[in-house]
C-alpha cells in the first residue's frame, strides 16, 4: 500500500470515529437534567475529542473488515476502546500518576477543568464505554464477548495491572523481563482489545485461527508502538509530538531507549514490525495492517 493511500485511510477511519463520538455525547444532553451536570460533559468531550490518529479503533474497524464485516458493524465497539483509552489518560496525566501538563499540545483535562473533574471525567468515560458496547447489528453473544475482552484487557491483569507495575517502577531500575510485562499491559492490552474486538466483530472466536493470528500481531505491534514512544521521548520534535521529551529520564524511569540503547531499540522496533507482517500478511485484504505495523515502528510523532 502507498503512503497517501496509508494516511487516507488512517484519516477516514480517524473520521468515522469522531463522527460517531461526537454523536454518543451528543446523548448525554438529552437528559433532563443536562445542565445539572454539563460541565462533566465538557470535561469528557474535551479529551475524548482531543484529535490523535485513533490508533485503536482504526484496528478493530480493519480487523473487523479483513474478517467480513463492515466497518459500521465494529464502530461501537472501536468507540468504546477509545472512551476506556481516554479514560487511561485522563488519569495518567494526573498528579498522583505523571503529573503531565500538556497531552496532544494542549493542556491535559486536570489542568484545565481541576482533578476532581478530571477523575470523575475519566471514571465517566469508562462506564459510558459499557453503555456504548451494545452494538444492535450484532448478536448478544457477539456483544457479551466484546464486554469480557474489554473489562479483561482494561482491567487488573490488562491496562490498569501495567499502570500498577509502572507506578511501583518509578525511580527504580527495572530489568528487562519486568519491562516487558509492564508495557506488554499497560500499552499492549488495549491493542490486543482493539484487535480482538474487531474479530468478534466479524464473527471470529478466540478459537480461530484467525482470532489468535491477531492477537500474535497484536503483541508485536504494541511492544514495538512502545519502543518507538520511548525512543521519541529521547530524541522526537516536541512540536510534532505535543508534548515535552525527556520526561522518562527526568522520572528516572527505565525505557527501551535507556535499557539497550537507541540502535539496539530501533532494530528491535524493525524485528517486530516484520514479525507482525509475517503474521497478518497472508490473509487477502491484510495490506493496511501491514502497512500500519511499519508506521508504528518508524513513526516520528
Amino acid at each position: 500500500m502507498n503512503d497517501h493511500l496509508f494516511k487516507q485511510q488512517i484519516k477516514d477511519n480517524a473520521r468515522i470515529t469522531e463522527a460517531a463520538l461526537d454523536k454518543k455525547l451528543g446523548l448525554i444532553s438529552q437528559d433532563p437534567a443536562f445542565e445539572k451536570f454539563c460541565e462533566l460533559e465538557h470535561a469528557m468531550r474535551y479529551s475524548l475529542m482531543a484529535g490523535g490518529k485513533r490508533l485503536r479503533p482504526c484496528l478493530v474497524m480493519e480487523f473487523a473488515r479483513i474478517f467480513g464485516a463492515t466497518p459500521e458493524d465494529s464502530l461501537n465497539y472501536a468507540c468504546a476502546l477509545e472512551m476506556i483509552h481516554t479514560s487511561s489518560l485522563i488519569h495518567d496525566d494526573m498528579p498522583c500518576m505523571d503529573n503531565d501538563e500538556l497531552r496532544r499540545g494542549k493542556p491535559t483535562n486536570h489542568v484545565v477543568f481541576g482533578e476532581a473533574f478530571a477523575l470523575l471525567a475519566g471514571d465517566a468515560l469508562i462506564t459510558f464505554a459499557f453503555e456504548t458496547m451494545a452494538e444492535p447489528k450484532l448478536s448478544d453473544r457477539q456483544n457479551l464477548l466484546a464486554m469480557q475482552a474489554l473489562s479483561y484487557y482494561a482491567g487488573p491483569c490488562g491496562m490498569y495491572g501495567g499502570q500498577q507495575i509502572d507506578l511501583e517502577n518509578e525511580g527504580k531500575e527495572t530489568d528487562l523481563e519486568t519491562l516487558e510485562v509492564l508495557h506488554a499491559k499497560k500499552t499492549g492490552a488495549l491493542i490486543k482489545c482493539a484487535c480482538a474486538l474487531g474479530c468478534i466483530a466479524a464473527g471470529c472466536f478466540s478459537d480461530s485461527e484467525r482470532y489468535k493470528d491477531a492477537i500474535k500481531y497484536a503483541e508485536a505491534i504494541g511492544l514495538a508502538f512502545q519502543i518507538t514512544d520511548d525512543i521519541l521521548d529521547v530524541v522526537g520534535d516536541e512540536a510534532k509530538l505535543g508534548k515535552k521529551c525527556g520526561s522518562d529520564e527526568k522520572e528516572n524511569k527505565t525505557t527501551y531507549a535507556t535499557l539497550l540503547g537507541i540502535e539496539k531499540a530501533t532494530a528491535l522496533a524493525s524485528e517486530l514490525c516484520e514479525k507482525a507482517k509475517a503474521i497478518i500478511g497472508k490473509y487477502p485484504g491484510s495490506e493496511f495492517l501491514c502497512a500500519l505495523a511499519e508506521y508504528i515502528a518508524t513513526r516520528d510523532n
